[in-house]
């Protein structure tokens, strides 16, 4: 999996008065859980650009004041109208425990229903797993290249080595449908053998 570089200090205060202050200096309060202790930290906005907006998932390299964490961001709350990052929680990550993340799904291939006017409709963009940190992937590949009209792909159809998924079984993760075109050229099809 992706790693991404951040640096952060440790928080002196605490409250929502001070958290107001490191804001309008464009400073994010920050969280990790997951350690020995909860570690209260703040994070330059422009450093979390790239950590928050793109499809990618990583794992964060956190240097807190010299000490190190490895952790995965669970949750970013935004401001509702400026959309602004207001505070971050990460949870802490151990080689030998399981981490439990959300990756995305990658489509490759062109479905056999596409080519004669069918629409692949991705439903899930993101499958939420469960694997030690050396085996999550960056993304979850899944070739979509003999699905024809109407056939989909299932999260219980999906097997990745070292890696559970724990989304339900019966869940649709991508499909394809028939469209009106696909439907018009099959009935001039079905008319065309009856002639």
């Amino acid at each position: 999996m992706k790693t991404f570089e951040l640096n952060g200090t440790l928080k002196s205060e605490t409250g929502k008065k001070y958290a107001k202050q490191i804001r309008r200096k464009a400073i994010i309060p920050a969280i990790i859980y997951g350690g020995k202790e909860n570690v209260m930290i703040s994070i330059i906005e422009a450093d979390l650009r790239h950590l928050l907006y793109t499809p990618s998932v990583y794992l964060v390299n956190l240097n807190i004041e010299g000490k190190k964490y490895t952790c995965t961001l669970k949750e970013v709350q935004y401001h509702p109208v400026s959309d602004k990052p207001l505070h971050l929680d990460f949870i802490e990550v151990h080689n030998d425990k399981n981490v439990t993340i959300a990756i995305p799904v990658e489509i490759t291939g062109v479905a056999e229903g596409v080519k004669i006017g069918g629409q692949l409709n991705v439903i899930l963009r993101k499958l939420k797993v469960s694997a030690l940190p050396k085996h999550l992937p960056d993304t979850l590949k899944i070739d979509v290249t003999k699905l024809e009209i109407g056939q989909s792909i299932l999260v219980g159809d999906l097997n990745y080595p070292n890696v559970t998924i724990l989304d339900p079984k019966s869940t649709v993760v991508v499909g394809v449908r028939m469209t009106r075109a696909a439907r018009g050229a099959a009935q001039a099809a079905a008319e065309a053998v009856k002639k």
